[in-house]
């Protein structure tokens, strides 16, 4: 039987079965209205398609809890509809079906080392840091003088991903970027 978390267990980041999916608790809010029963607002993410909703709960409503993992693997190659990455403890060799990574794909490289998260001991999809160090591999030249600081242009990183930059990156400058949102932070 697997564990039961009632909503004043909740807490930020925890997952929960829900109408059949997994679900990850953004955030939660216990509300005790002046009239009337106790009740839990909450934002949820959904593990297989990153679609967030907010639900409302009655207080000690009850939901199996889903037991997750993160563990270290390399990202090997792409295989056409899936993408091989393996354990880095156990050097044990996986895919997954390339659709559930192929948001985060367009800022790895082979041989790079990424957090996975495992939901019940199985591989469920790959989690992006907050920033990405790449090369910028093709954009227009910057020109003397452009200083205007909301102007961008497109911009190809080493990987294949477009992002916006400022005028003055040119190709061959490092940048880092936030892949979860495709934005330049700065020059690296």
């Amino acid at each position: 039987m697997a564990d039961v978390v009632g909503t004043n267990q909740f807490r930020n980041g925890m997952h929960i079965e829900l109408e059949g999916g997994v679900w990850r608790i953004r955030e939660f809010q216990h509300v005790k209205p002046g009239k009337g029963g106790a009740f839990v607002r909450t934002k949820l993410e959904s593990l297989g398609s990153g679609a967030v909703v907010d639900k409302t709960f009655r207080a000690g409503e009850k939901f199996p809890r889903v037991h997750t993992e993160t563990k270290n693997v390399q990202y090997l190659y792409d295989a056409g509809d899936e993408v091989v990455f393996m354990d880095e403890v156990t050097f044990e060799q996986f895919s997954l079906p390339r659709e559930s990574v192929a948001e985060a794909l367009d800022f790895l490289q082979p041989s790079s080392s990424v957090p996975m998260l495992a939901v019940d001991g199985r591989p469920a999809g790959i989690q992006l840091p907050a920033s990405i160090e790449l090369t910028v591999s093709k954009t227009e030249p910057g020109v003397k003088g452009d200083t205007v600081s909301n102007v961008t242009k497109p911009a190809t990183l080493e990987t294949g991903a477009v992002v916006q930059v400022p005028l003055f990156v040119n190709p061959g400058d490092r940048v880092k970027v936030d892949p979860r949102e495709r934005r330049y932070i700065s020059r690296a």
